[in-house]
């Protein structure tokens, strides 16, 4: 009687204004987003902030194309979120579990943007730690509870995998903007070579979180293409400009294949 009674409570539909929350948070996250893009109100996020969120403010900011895959991301929010109000997932025991920290991401998200438009960068560093504390908390979820669906794993494990390496890369980019703003050496204006080491340190470092994530996920490829995509623009960013350095480019490129190349060999690992 009691296993009966918790499989009926697993396939129990949530009420149809806990989806409904999950779908208003995604087009809020795309209108703020629309706003901090800077087309008809709003200062862009590269020109918000004091302009330290630039490709040229620090030497582990990425090039401004890299912000296109903000597109990709919402684009995938979005379609995710009409997913999930479908009759089939409102009875799914793993979108029961993801809909919360979905919510929260989307939501942190605006107000990542919101911070900026408002030049408080050190507020916007603590909400992007927190939106990736919360990003890593759904990649834990999705390992433990498998997609039922192909349709679900591109969806949520898609969107979500990508936003999260994504997300990475711009925390280091939002701390060394902080450091940056708050006079610390090395982080702006260029002073002396050391700053190019101290630079490929932290590539360093992102690439073995990448690794790491790619071993604990079970190589996803997402998390590692999000990831790469960031390191890689950094290392176009640091081509020329105000911060060129052959030693911190090839220092991102190199960390970019060794993320993706982790997250493939994982992946054949696995299966």
């Amino acid at each position: 009687m009691g296993r009966t009674s918790m499989t009926g409570d697993a396939e129990a539909p949530v009420p149809l204004t806990v989806p409904l929350v999950v779908l208003a948070s995604a087009f809020i996250a795309t209108a703020v987003a629309f706003l901090g893009a800077g087309v008809v109100i709003g200062t862009p996020v590269a020109e918000a902030a004091g302009g330290w969120l630039g490709q040229d403010a620090t030497p582990l900011a990425p090039a401004t194309p890299a912000f296109r895959v903000w597109s990709l991301i919402y684009l995938g929010l979005l379609a995710y979120s009409v997913w999930q109000v479908l009759p089939s997932q409102r009875r799914s025991p793993r979108q029961r579990k993801l809909r919360p920290w979905a919510v929260a991401s989307m939501l942190l998200n605006a107000a990542w943007i919101w911070s900026v438009q408002l030049d408080q960068l050190t507020v916007s560093l603590v909400v992007i730690v927190a939106l990736l504390g919360v990003l890593v908390r759904i990649l834990v979820l999705i390992v433990e509870t498998p997609a039922e669906t192909r349709v679900g794993a591109v969806l949520a494990d898609g969107t979500f995998g990508l936003y999260l390496g994504w997300v990475t890369v711009a925390t280091v980019a939002n701390v060394a903007a902080v450091l940056a703003a708050n006079g610390l050496d090395g982080l702006g204006p260029r002073s002396d070579p050391w700053d190019d080491v101290a630079a490929a340190v932290v590539l360093a470092l992102a690439a073995a979180v990448g690794v790491a994530t790619a071993w604990r996920s079970g190589g996803r490829l997402m998390p590692a293409a999000g990831l790469a995509w960031g390191l890689a623009w950094i290392g176009v960013a640091r081509l020329d400009g105000a911060w060129e350095s052959g030693i911190t480019s090839t220092a991102a490129f190199l960390a970019a294949v060794v993320v993706l190349s982790a997250a493939v060999v994982w992946r054949f690992r696995c299966s």
